[in-house]
């Protein structure tokens, strides 16, 4: 146990007018140093997570966290980024100045804005995400790149549409409990599965209804060291923080076993100390529905290519064995890239401290976190506890 998430603040996702990259930071930033309780002249350290990759003219953003605050200048502040991970890849980063010795309270803040670049731009900046040598010309942009592996793992174990639909229908109704969710609308089953002009296909198997959202939105956290955090009002635990990179190329994987997600998820377990029947929900990366399920597998919840089985028997809704993405996940929720993480993150700590609301998960004691930067290329997974 080396650091704990002591405050959090939240923008709704969305399409949110009038906003700048700024403003959402500067918003979250204040919002979590409050809701810690700590002054922001006490913060030793700020990490940025903003992806960014052409979604902002303002590409040097780090010194924005700044303008929370006057007692924040001079601060050390770095931006990092780790595609769709650049949440999680901010929060680890406090955690390793923390258990550096070298900060006893950092300020973790992720952003993005992307509805305000158009449609065409947005998949081109995504692409950055892939290995651009051998997967930019994938038609369909990084949906395509889903939908491609989709398409892999229908052919090797029969059409899982089904299971699909099972999967973005659950996220969908679990999205209306969650005030910060973007789509609050559950569209139910029937919708999800069949293609229509609301629910066109969009690359491979995969309809607008498997594929996550465009989204604004912000979130932070305080971190500080266990010591300081048992004078807090609230302290939740790192037992785990695992980071497993792969190759970035596809081809030179086989994507369908996840492996990078599944040893991440693995050496988090036991470095915890835990087993996957220990914990008690999990929040993970869903860009598109195919992601969730080969993440069913990847943690161990079902055998290669059964994967389907564990949503048709309801073992991750939110009154099941597991619950999965009680928040709506990145589906409903919605994913401004660098903030995905650290909502995460926020979301996670929520549960344990039963401020959730109608999100709450019954007797929330263990979290699991799992965000993917790329297809399961940056691979990172946290497991908290509330500690008080």
């Amino acid at each position: 146990m080396t650091a704990c998430i002591v405050g959090w603040g939240h923008t709704p996702f969305g399409k949110l007018a009038g906003e700048r990259v700024e403003s959402l930071i500067v918003k979250v930033a204040g919002e979590a140093l409050a809701d810690a309780g700590i002054a922001a002249k006490d913060v030793d350290e700020i990490v940025l997570g903003h992806f960014n990759g052409g979604f902002s003219a303002q590409d040097f953003t780090a010194s924005l966290v700044l303008q929370a605050s006057p007692d924040l200048r001079f601060k050390r502040a770095t931006r990092v980024e780790n595609a769709c991970a650049t949440g999680s890849a901010a929060v680890h980063l406090g955690l390793k100045s923390i258990a550096a010795g070298t900060a006893r309270i950092v300020l973790i803040v992720g952003v993005e804005q992307m509805t305000t670049t158009p449609g065409p731009e947005i998949g081109r900046n995504l692409l950055k995400a892939s290995y651009v040598r051998e997967e930019a010309d994938i038609e369909g942009g990084f949906a395509g790149i889903f939908g491609q592996i989709a398409s892999l793992y229908f052919q090797r174990w029969g059409d899982q549409s089904d299971a699909l639909a099972r999967i973005a229908a659950k996220n969908h109704k679990n999205g209306v409990a969650n005030p910060y969710a973007q789509i609050r609308k559950d569209f139910g089953y029937d919708f999800c599965r069949q293609e229509s002009d609301k629910n066109p296909r969009v690359a491979g198997p995969l309809k607008r209804t498997d594929c996550s959202l465009v989204s604004d939105g912000a979130a932070a956290l305080v971190l500080t060291d266990v010591e300081t955090a048992l004078k807090m009002n609230k302290a939740i635990v790192f037992r785990a923080a695992e980071h497993v990179q792969d190759f970035l190329p596809m081809s030179r994987r086989d994507i369908l076993k996840f492996e990078g997600p599944a040893l991440a998820w693995q050496r988090a377990l036991d470095q915890a100390g835990v087993n996957l029947s220990d914990i008690s929900f999990a929040e993970v990366h869903d860009c598109f529905t195919i992601a969730e399920l080969l993440v069913y597998e990847a943690i161990g919840l079902a055998p290669e290519g059964q994967g389907a089985r564990v949503i048709a028997e309801g073992i991750v809704d939110k009154d099941g064995k597991l619950p999965i993405n009680a928040s709506g996940g990145l589906k409903a929720k919605g994913h401004p890239i660098g903030a995905t993480g650290v909502s995460m993150h926020a979301i996670a700590s929520m549960q344990l401290t039963g401020t959730a609301g109608d999100m709450q998960v019954k007797d929330a004691r263990l979290g699991g976190i799992f965000n993917m930067g790329g297809a399961a290329v940056a691979n990172y997974v946290s497991i908290l506890e509330r500690l008080r």
